[in-house]
């Protein structure tokens, strides 16, 4: 009997042990379930308001569990690619193309034709068979042939219609069968300091042609000096608008172009010294659209001409102001007269050397940059009047202007 009764007892502490295993495994499993199912439960108990407490968590905690004042609902930001951007560019892209300068060279007493550069140009009128391109005038220069670089990568001959130094502009024209898209000109007028742009054109050549920067207004009514025939003296003072938007060389001539796809700007002239970092100039659009049409129209602008020699009063030593020119004492700017062409219609209106002339058409002229621009704000064949001092005295004349045949 001893030995079955151990027997027994081992065996139901087996038993016992067994089930106490079971127990917590069940429970184990049970404990999951239950977790599971109020966690899943939980929203939808929530939403009918059932539950006494709020289980609602504001997005708008910061870290330290503050809640910050936030009005109004979280929403879905949907991001959509086509943004203002691509919108412009694909409006006006195709009608940026690129300006191939072919010039002659000499090689071992054999000349042949070569490219001597390459830059932008944009097409804006599209008229009858031919097509208009606006593009600048250091970009055409000294060239034997030009050839038109299209979007999709079609060459076409071009020919000159113009060509103005002064302004950096010109316009080529092209057959028009090539030519499916024609670009809009803005108001530059209307550009603001801050306001986003683009810049189009082949920086560094056609290999980049197309390409797109952008940028802002970075400044309006920006004045440049500008020396065209490179002797040293400042010839004129070029009015541009500045950029940010990234300006090489190669994207002389491409388009700068606002938010609706209009043209407000054609790109000339970049600063590219080593100190200084995005600075691009453009020219703008409403400066331009005179000259374009002069030179589309006559092959060159036709600038009124006065026909006298200048030199700013600030240039020479103020000694010679009141002994030489007897000029009060209050006159401390102006244009003095240093030479007047025969049959001029600055001769024919009495104007002599020395005269200082302080007023053109209404303006007060300090300086010779000053009266040019003045002057070529006028229209060939306008009648003029000029405030000038002779001998300390006040004197006006009327002056009838001609048209300046070269620069």
């Amino acid at each position: 009997m001893g030995y079955y009764d151990d027997d027994f007892e081992r065996y139901n502490n087996r038993k016992q042990r067994g089930n106490r295993g079971g127990s917590l495994l069940a429970g184990l499993i049970g404990a999951v379930l239950g977790a599971l199912l109020v966690i899943f439960s939980l929203p939808a108990l929530a939403q009918f308001n059932i539950l006494p407490y709020n289980l609602n968590i504001s997005p708008d905690q910061n870290e330290e569990g503050e809640t910050e004042n936030v009005q109004g609902p979280v929403k879905t930001v949907n991001v959509n690619v086509n943004s203002a951007v691509t919108e412009a560019v694909n409006k006006v892209s195709d009608a940026v193309v690129g300006v191939v300068n072919i010039q002659q060279v000499s090689f071992w007493d054999q000349t042949q034709e070569g490219e001597a550069g390459t830059g932008s140009g944009v097409i804006y009128k599209k008229e009858g068979d031919k097509a208009y391109i606006v593009t600048n005038h250091h970009v055409v220069a000294g060239a034997h042939q030009l050839e038109v670089v299209l979007n999709d990568e079609t060459r076409i001959p071009a020919e000159l219609v113009g060509s103005d130094q002064l302004m950096d502009l010109a316009v080529l024209v092209v057959d028009a069968k090539h030519v499916k898209k024609v670009a809009e000109f803005g108001n530059s007028d209307t550009v603001k300091p801050g306001e986003p742009v683009l810049a189009i054109g082949n920086p560094l050549g056609l290999q980049f042609a197309g390409s797109v920067t952008q940028g802002i207004i970075s400044g309006t009514e920006r004045t440049i000096p500008v020396d065209i025939d490179e002797n040293g003296t400042v010839d004129w003072q070029a009015e541009v608008l500045q950029t940010d938007a990234a300006i090489n060389p190669g994207n002389s001539g491409g388009a700068l172009v606002n938010l609706d796809g209009k043209v407000i700007g054609i790109n000339s002239m970049k600063i590219a010294e080593s100190a200084v970092e995005g600075i691009g100039l453009s020219i703008p659009i409403n400066i331009a659209i005179p000259i374009i049409n002069d030179l589309e129209k006559f092959g060159e602008v036709k600038r009124p001409y006065m026909g006298i020699g200048l030199q700013s009063l600030e240039d020479i030593p103020s000694y010679y102001w009141e002994e030489a020119l007897n000029l009060p004492k209050d006159v401390k700017n102006g244009v003095i007269v240093m030479s007047v062409e025969p049959m001029s219609p600055a001769q024919r209106a009495g104007l002599r050397e020395k005269d200082v002339i302080i007023e053109l058409a209404g303006k007060k002229v300090e300086n010779v940059l000053q009266l040019r621009k003045q002057l070529y704000s006028q229209k060939v064949g306008s009648t003029v009047e000029v405030k000038f001092y002779r001998n300390g005295e006040l004197k006006t004349v009327k002056l009838k202007l001609v048209e300046q045949k070269s620069f």
